[in-house]
């Protein structure tokens, strides 16, 4: 049994349910019903989301869109593809399937309990079990971020917090509606705890109604075709996924060993510094004892931090953090369109193995080390899948992106009455090898920014600028993705927040690529009372009348930027993308004319002389940016950031 947190091992599995539903894995499904039930899965998945943002009422649910739903077996597989979802596994651990009832859900946001599918306390899952003929044959789950759940801070994610008890209410798997009836007293105590009761009450009622109504389609499923034929379909889904990757993805990648690290810049406690998280990936052959596979070790990785960037990713065999970081593989795929095409589903569990060091680290913390910020956990960590992959694939990998970081301001509105608002803006995305990085992403399906229109309308301040941060994006042959730049003027005196990483440390650019921007918070530019506000932030007083400037990361560059088309320079110049300076100090491209009076062109006998002139680059595979300097003692490069480095 995995630990609870109070010590023991994890690094063998919590046992559950293995294997496949029907003796021939899905073998003699019919490949068109095949279709018809994967079809049917991610419509559900689909109805299950949309019901849950029109009826949920926080704007970080119902607006940002900031929550997953995910259908499971009752092997308690994941059986869709469309986004990333938590585990059903705590729930099966401590509630026997054979006694649930129709009309249960299930409740957890115990990061420690939840067997590495809950990261922090405001993510709250809800679990409905799919009934057929009495038994239960499936399982409609989702998982999404809270306004508020207690603990030292408003919005529940501390920066400062050095325990997980600062951080929020802890609620083990508890049955909250027993057999269709709700548990009042649980919800009680829950809403209690939070400093936005009623936003927390309705969005739970709407993800357990919408859960519970996905429950009812997938039992119109099981009753129309019959559970032998239902199951068929599903190990035949999981089967085709796994054959998929190796035959697509695996394929990409040479027989060999490589290692990478990145890391995170600071925890909120301690003062900036590095900290690692490493993987040395070894890609195995067809003659292992074990089959293909990619083998994922950690060991490298710093010690458990004292602040909340710990996650915990070593429970249940590292069963969440495979399907977090499989999407990345993705990007082997032969075009961007089949890319978009492939699912991640169960089918990629058996193509990866982890191996993490011991309890005590970053990635193995042991309890009751806070977790709020583990975003600069996991989020790294799919950049050092990525960059470890572009050693072993030269560089046909994209560059680095920085998606998630939570900012706010919360105070009293005009009728003195408290209030909360945050959002998770995202930021620009890695140049690719065949095209620039996209702007303005995040991580999170369909999640986008709060509406200036709503949030005006709701909150005292108004959103001056919403656009994109220039020059952001890291300069390549292609360029990353730029990021936001929002600017908020208080109306009323208020105190800003920001969860942010990638402030000292840029998203590193690849291949000769330069690396983005860095996050920034400033408040009252040009103004008396300037400041750079610090990226851990709970309680920025901000006064009435002054303006907050936020800029998200632009991604990181692909390619040497001497190499870009000076076309497509004068193009994000004329597009506001890029700088008139920059221009010329990236990418070595001397302008002639104005955008004013749309002459803007570049002189190519001079931009070529200027590019000759330029010094040859690094021989560095990746570019970390200037920051790196600052937290390495001086060094611009870690000693696995050529290519020739191994474990």
């Amino acid at each position: 049994m995995a630990s609870t947190g109070s010590g023991g091992s994890r690094r063998a599995p919590t046992d559950f349910p293995f294997g496949t539903l029907t003796d021939d894995a899905g073998a003699s499904a019919e490949q068109v019903v095949v279709e018809i039930v994967q079809g049917s899965l991610a419509a559900v998945e689909m109805e299950v989301e949309t019901a849950i943002g029109r009826t949920s009422r926080s704007p970080i649910i119902r607006d940002a869109h900031d929550f997953r739903a995910g259908i499971h077996d009752r092997l308690l597989r994941k059986l869709t593809g469309r986004s990333y979802s938590a585990l059903v596994h705590p729930v099966a651990r401590d509630f026997p399937i054979t006694e649930m009832r129709q009309g249960d859900v299930f409740f957890h946001n115990d990061v420690y309990r939840s067997e590495g599918g809950i990261g922090h306390l405001p993510d709250l899952c809800v679990t409905v079990p799919v009934f057929h003929d009495g038994q239960v044959v499936a399982f409609v789950q989702a998982f999404g971020h809270h306004d508020d759940i207690g603990g030292c801070v408003p919005g529940s994610m501390p920066s400062g917090a050095t325990s997980v008890y600062e951080e929020g209410l802890m609620v083990p798997p508890i049955k909250l509606w027993d057999a269709g009836v709700p548990n009042r007293s649980a919800l009680a105590i829950m809403t209690r705890n939070s400093r936005m009761p009623d936003s927390l009450a309705a969005d739970l009622d709407a993800e357990c109604s919408a859960c519970l109504m996905g429950a009812r389609r997938l039992g119109e499923l099981f009753a129309r075709y019959g559970k032998e034929t239902v199951e068929s379909c599903f190990d035949a889904i999981i089967d085709r996924t796994t054959q998929t990757y190796r035959r697509e993805i695996l394929s990409q990648i040479p027989v060999g060993q490589w290692v990478w690290e990145d890391y995170a810049e600071h925890d909120g406690v301690d003062e900036p510094r590095l900290f690692a998280q490493r993987i040395t990936m070894t890609r195995t052959g067809a003659d292992d004892p074990d089959g293909e596979r990619l083998v994922l070790d950690f060991d490298g990785t710093s010690p458990q931090a004292k602040g909340p960037i710990n996650h915990c990713g070593d429970y249940s065999d590292g069963n969440f953090l495979k399907k977090w970081l499989a999407p990345i593989l993705r990007n082997l795929a032969e075009s961007p369109e089949r890319m978009a095409e492939l699912d991640v589903n169960e089918g990629v569990v058996p193509l990866i193995e982890m191996r993490f060091p011991p309890p005590g680290t970053l990635l193995t913390p042991v309890f009751p080390a806070p977790t709020n910020a583990r975003t600069f956990v996991i989020l790294r960590l799919l950049g050092v899948l990525a960059g470890v992959l572009a050693k072993a694939v030269d560089g046909r990998m994209p560059a680095d992106q920085e998606t998630i970081r939570y900012t706010g301001v919360y105070g009293e509105d005009r009728q003195g009455a408290p209030y909360l608002m945050r959002e998770v803006l995202g930021g620009g995305s890695g140049g690719r090898y065949y095209a620039d990085g996209e702007d303005t992403i995040h991580v999170v399906p369909d999640s986008r920014n709060l509406p200036s229109e709503f949030t005006e309308s709701r909150f005292p301040f108004l959103v001056e600028r919403l656009g994109l941060a220039k020059d952001s994006g890291g300069a390549g042959q292609f360029r990353g993705g730029l990021g936001y730049e929002k600017h908020i003027r208080m109306l009323k005196d208020a105190h800003f927040m920001s969860i942010a990483d990638r402030s000292i440390l840029a998203c590193w650019g690849v291949k000769g690529g330069l690396a983005g921007r860095p996050f920034e918070v400033v408040v009252d530019p040009g103004g008396p009372a300037e400041r750079v506000v610090d990226a851990l932030a709970d309680a920025e007083p901000v006064k009435a009348g002054e303006v907050i400037c936020i800029r998200t990361t632009g991604g990181g560059g692909w390619g040497n930027p001497l190499d870009r088309d000076p076309e497509l320079v004068v193009r994000d110049v004329v597009w506001e993308k890029v700088s008139p300076e920059a221009a010329l100090a990236d990418y070595g491209v001397v302008l002639t004319g104005s955008v004013d009076d749309d002459t803007l062109a570049h002189d190519p006998a001079a931009t070529a002389t200027e590019r000759a002139a330029r010094p040859a680059p690094s021989d560095a595979f990746f570019d970390r940016g200037p920051g790196y300097a600052r937290l390495s003692g001086g060094a611009d490069s870690a000693d696995v950031d050529f290519v020739g480095s191994q474990p």
